[in-house]
């Protein structure tokens, strides 16, 4: 095959303005032969996109849609939200919505953050096991030396704890830590980084050294952060009266309670590492709102949901999602509409995220009971058919 003349992305020396996102625009059109015509109609000060994307030309634009009132009894959130939700798939919206109204007749749904942290994992390799294990209890005795090294590198962010695992001759240091109102993972390099440099610098032995081994997991679900926690860790619960499921669902109980059993064992037959019917349909609709970082749906959509008829007939339902990654400050969050769409729910800014985890947590529920609801009473395919355009 030929070698062809690369043509690189025009830049400029403002490379924030109008007039480079005009140039790249117009590149574009000229190497591919397309004529966009939208991409560039936007309301964004090119200035304010620095530090959140290269070569600017635009904006996509997603619907918004509003669902609610959603009542949450939460430590953190309390009280009606109306929550935005940007997505182009039919029905979403409306299934969301239906799930808060059966919540909010029942009362609400309860919320609880259980745990909060953000990882880093280094990993260390030794000419033989018994050095690896000596470095690791080596590790344990200097924690607080290490500690000082990470926390000197950020205002919000603490080292908590370090994990240890161990195989063949390496060890696999996960830095675990608490990160403020930011999602962390930059956070999380640079002090995990810092706190590296001392030990190299403080220990002998060490032959191989990798600052991240993939532990962390970053942007992809895994079972130990399904077991040890990555972002926030909550828990959102409900108790619907029998009657209430009859009226707004029309089912009941018992045949929902049969639909979960036989989705815990289809997941079971499918291999998949959580049992939730669609978590990531309200939680993306909402990261794409926000300003969150899209890539985190990978982990942040794991999850665990329990369910249980009690005596006296009511469905008690709840969700566990264990890697939730979110932030209200940073990142994404600042840019105009992502910023509003926090600020519809009161959580742009510091001293907020725990309450948006609260929240998101909370729409996840009601779209697992919508969902489940429709497909035990018939509805599924129906509302698709009427909301979601589709075509045969």
């Amino acid at each position: 095959m030929m070698a062809r003349t690369r043509r690189p992305i025009p830049r400029l020396e403002d490379d924030y303005s109008r007039a480079a996102a005009a140039k790249r625009l117009e590149f574009i059109g000229e190497a591919t032969g397309a004529r966009p015509e939208h991409i560039g109609r936007h309301c964004l000060d090119p200035a304010a996109v620095a530090g959140n994307v290269e070569n600017f030309v635009g904006a996509v634009q997603v619907p918004v849609g509003i669902a609610g009132p959603l009542l949450v009894d939460g430590e953190h959130a309390r009280g009606e939200f109306y929550v935005p939700l940007a997505t182009t798939e039919g029905t979403l919206v409306a299934s969301y919505n239906r799930g808060m109204k059966l919540l909010h007749a029942a009362g609400g749904v309860q919320t609880t953050v259980m745990d909060d942290r953000m990882q880093r994992a280094p990993a260390f390799g030794f000419d033989s096991a018994r050095e690896a294990r000596a470095f690791g209890q080596w590790v344990t005795a200097s924690f607080d030396d290490i500690r000082q090294q990470a926390d000197a590198t950020t205002r919000a962010g603490r080292l908590h704890d370090i994990e240890q695992f161990s195989a063949s001759r390496f060890i696999f240091l996960r830095f675990n830590y608490t990160t403020g109102d930011a999602a962390g993972q930059n956070l999380t390099g640079k002090a995990t980084s810092r706190a590296c440099d001392w030990i190299l610098a403080h220990y002998r032995g060490v032959r191989r050294f990798c600052l991240e081994s993939n532990l962390a997991t970053d942007k992809k679900s895994s079972q130990v952060n399904i077991l040890h926690t990555r972002g926030k860790r909550v828990t959102a619960e409900a108790t619907i009266p029998a009657e209430l499921a009859r009226e707004v669902m029309r089912t009941t109980p018992e045949q929902m309670f049969l639909a979960r059993q036989l989705s815990n064992l289809g997941g079971l037959l499918s291999g998949v590492n959580n049992n939730g019917n669609h978590s990531a349909n309200g939680i993306a609709a909402m990261f794409v709102a926000t300003g969150q970082d899209v890539a985190n749906l990978a982990e942040s959509s794991a999850g665990l949901v329990y369910a249980e008829v009690l005596p006296g007939g009511a469905y008690y339902y709840s969700i566990t999602i264990p890697a939730l990654i979110v932030a209200t400050y940073g990142g994404g969050t600042g840019l105009p509409t992502q910023r509003e769409c926090l600020e519809l729910l009161g959580c742009y800014g510091s001293g907020k995220v725990r309450k948006f985890a609260e929240i998101v947590a909370a729409t996840a529920l009601c779209g697992e009971l919508s969902l489940g609801a429709a497909v035990v009473a018939g509805d599924w395919v129906g509302a698709h058919e009427r909301l979601g355009r589709n075509r045969p």
